[in-house]
């Protein structure tokens, strides 16, 4: 059976004492652990900001890309290499603004990768500015007389482009979180785990307190396969904001609907000089 230690590194966070994200990095470390997953058998890909830093504290097959760039880079490693456990790791700058693209065609190819954002409605790392998160009228350091946008609803845009498992988690409840993402890398497809996460050292609404006032589980009945009703119930925000695995559906991944990622991993495949020659010859 897999420790957590054996997905840690010796290096020391960077991040803010009392930082929700080490809440997040336990909950990913249990859910590896007790998945009894491998090292050499698991890639994370990690964004810039904050959460970024995660690429210095897990002993894994790594990636710290470029800024909203890291669901095509999972894509590409799971795509390479099928038998890869691939979870992304990203802040929501990076997932719902300069990636949004990115996190759109990966749900609707339903690639075969876990993403986990973590969501505190402002680039942190650059000291607070307004993400596509933030609640609209919320003041920042870009946006003084309060954001004029209202805030984007992560899980709808994921349910509209058909993901198959949808879910919302609370970064300072580390056991329900592990859980969440325990089954989020077991279903087969795009997975969104999408974490909301207190800044506790730049955001002054959205804070510990704010979230537990507001915060409540979705009850034994869920998820659902009905998208209406997950549409429905992934709307409530602000007096009360519901967690949990909103919408779960199997249904054919990327791989599988392709023969040839469906077989033998690519890295498996052995190609000559000649074939790579014949490809080039079909684009002149």
């Amino acid at each position: 059976m897999s420790k957590e230690t054996d997905f840690t590194t010796s290096n020391q966070a960077s991040w803010c004492p009392g930082c929700s994200n080490f809440g997040i990095r336990s909950a990913l470390l249990g859910a590896l652990a007790e998945l009894d997953l491998k090292p050499h058998q698991t890639a994370m890909v990690f964004d810039i900001g904050c959460v970024g830093h995660g690429g210095n504290l897990f002993k894994v097959y790594g990636f710290h890309g470029l800024h909203g760039r890291t669901v095509p880079v999972a894509a590409g490693a799971k795509l390479a290499n099928r038998k890869l456990t691939v979870i992304g790791l990203i802040g929501d700058g990076g997932a719902y603004g300069e990636g949004i693209g990115h996190l759109i065609e990966a749900a609707r190819n339903n690639i075969d990768i876990t993403l986990v954002v973590s969501n505190n409605h402002l680039y942190s790392l650059t000291k607070g500015q307004a993400s596509p998160t933030l609640d609209q009228g919320v003041k920042t350091k870009s946006t003084p007389l309060g954001t004029i946008k209202p805030g984007l609803n992560p899980l709808l845009i994921a349910l509209s482009c058909q993901a198959g498992f949808v879910s919302r988690g609370y970064a300072d409840h580390i056991i329900q979180l592990k859980e969440m993402i325990k089954k989020a890398i077991s279903h087969p497809g795009f997975s969104l785990v999408d974490v909301l996460q207190p800044c506790i050292t730049l955001d002054q609404k959205n804070t510990r307190s704010w979230y537990q006032q507001r915060i409540y589980y979705l009850d034994k009945s869920w998820p659902v396969k009905n998208r209406e009703k997950a549409w429905q119930k992934a709307q409530q925000w602000g007096r009360k904001i519901p967690l949990g695995i909103f919408f779960q559906e199997r249904r054919l991944t990327y791989q599988e609907n392709l023969p040839f990622l469906n077989g033998r991993p690519l890295i498996s495949h052995s190609f000559k000089k000649s074939d790579f020659k014949k490809i080039i010859a079909d684009f002149e």
